[in-house]
């Protein structure tokens, strides 16, 4: 099981993490995509990681607006494997053509 990361950890690394924000337990960003097909890539292609990483976001898909929430139920909060998976939805989703500030 991953070690729980702290307040300052969080907000450390979450200056690193455009569109993710903070909400309680978990870490949530939305991703508008260029167009439902790439949403639905970037749903595809961040399904596989999910699988790789044996850790799993809960997804919403509305048209090219994809939401998504991480959190490590078994840790009781916020773990490295988050960080890890938002920097990879974050690379996903550019590769589909969302741009991203920061």
């Amino acid at each position: 099981m991953s070690r729980q990361l702290t307040d300052e950890e969080i907000e450390r690394q979450l200056a690193d993490l455009p569109l993710w924000t903070r909400e309680g337990d978990a870490i949530v960003a939305t991703i508008e995509a260029p167009d439902f097909p790439a949403a639905i890539a970037i749903v595809g292609e961040a399904a596989e990681v999910a699988e790789e990483m044996n850790h799993h976001p809960d997804i919403d898909i509305r048209w090219r607006t994809t939401s998504w929430l991480l959190t490590t139920h078994d840790a009781g909060g916020l773990t490295q494997l988050d960080i890890e998976q938002a920097h990879r939805i974050i690379e996903i989703a550019r590769r589909h053509g969302v741009v991203i500030d920061g």
